[in-house]
């Protein structure tokens, strides 16, 4: 592995350079218009490998492939009537479909877990696109940081946890969306798999029915299931109101004493933009207990709590 991770800039030298970069099996981390994702070429099981590597991630964790075009998506996955009614809705955007793997993908059998599905997505976000375009090939890219830790928005978030440990970085300024896209199953019924940036109102209004619930099993069949998850070093507690003394509260509304608040204004576009950067931001403040208030479970507020949760589970 490089002892130093280059930072690129999003101009055209720099997207060459990643370019050649991913071509020869290193990892690049590049933003979309959720987080920062850490990308290998999917066809190269080493490249792939690699990212297990550097993240400390299991590996009976699935990736997701990310692709420039619904017709690239079409050579690695079968799309069904849901799958397609989906992707023509919805992408590029932070929509991943989990469905079922073509024989003849050419895929790394690491990037699916050795599932016979697979989970897509066609980014938004201008660098993300040019990224893709100039590649020309599948990219499997989880969120750019240490496995279970708090995702990264930023490019300073992953050079927190990666620096050193992968090929480089190419700069494209804060994520827009700020939490992972939303993952739907398309392999049998439609199913949340995991809430994120598209909200399950708009993806039941495109199907014309209601999302079926996640399959209940231990292992995961898409990225962001494990029980504790986008986790900071310090200890977490949900809806909270009142803090207890010695805690610091992350905010969301009109409080008092916030450390820090998601949205002053209670707005979950703006909060769930701000979460992961304000939990990394908590995390460097010091180890004290974390309290969070209170966030509505409609809209993007369901990815926020899915990903607090998480982060509040007891960790392994």
């Amino acid at each position: 592995m490089p002892p130093v991770t280059e930072r690129l800039e999003a101009d055209l030298a720099g997207l060459a350079r990643a370019r050649t970069l991913l071509g020869a099996g290193e990892l690049v981390a590049f933003p979309t218009e959720t987080v920062y994702g850490l990308g290998a070429d999917a066809r190269q099981g080493a490249a792939v490998a690699r990212i297990f590597e550097a993240k400390g991630r299991p590996r009976f964790n699935p990736l997701i492939v990310h692709v420039a075009d619904l017709d690239t998506a079409e050579r690695h996955g079968v799309f069904g009537t849901d799958a397609m009614a989906l992707a023509d809705a919805f992408w590029p955007g932070p929509l991943t479909l989990v469905v079922p793997l073509r024989e003849d993908s050419g895929l790394s059998p690491l990037v699916s877990a050795g599932l016979e599905t697979v989970g897509i997505r066609v980014p938004g976000g201008g660098v993300a696109q040019e990224l893709l375009r100039l590649f020309d090939g599948p990219v499997a890219a989880p969120s750019a940081n240490i496995s279970g830790k708090v995702s990264p928005t930023r490019a300073e978030h992953v050079l927190d946890g990666l620096d050193g440990r992968i090929a480089a970085i190419l700069d494209g300024g804060p994520a827009e969306v700020g939490v992972e896209s939303t993952i739907i199953g398309c392999f049998d019924h439609p199913r949340m798999l995991r809430p994120g940036g598209l909200p399950a109102e708009a993806i039941e209004a495109a199907l014309g029915r209601p999302l079926a619930h996640a399959p209940v099993g231990d292992t995961p069949n898409a990225p962001g299931q494990l029980a504790s998850h986008y986790a900071p070093g310090a200890p977490v507690r949900l809806n909270v109101d009142s803090p207890e003394p010695g805690e610091r509260l992350l905010g969301f509304g009109h409080v008092h004493g916030a450390a820090l608040n998601l949205s002053p204004g209670g707005d979950l576009v703006e909060a769930a933009a701000n979460l992961f950067d304000h939990l990394r931001r908590m995390d460097a403040r010091g180890d004290a207990p974390i309290a969070v208030s209170p966030i509505p479970d409609h809209g993007l507020g369901r990815a926020i709590n899915d990903r607090l949760t998480r982060a509040a589970a007891p960790r392994p």
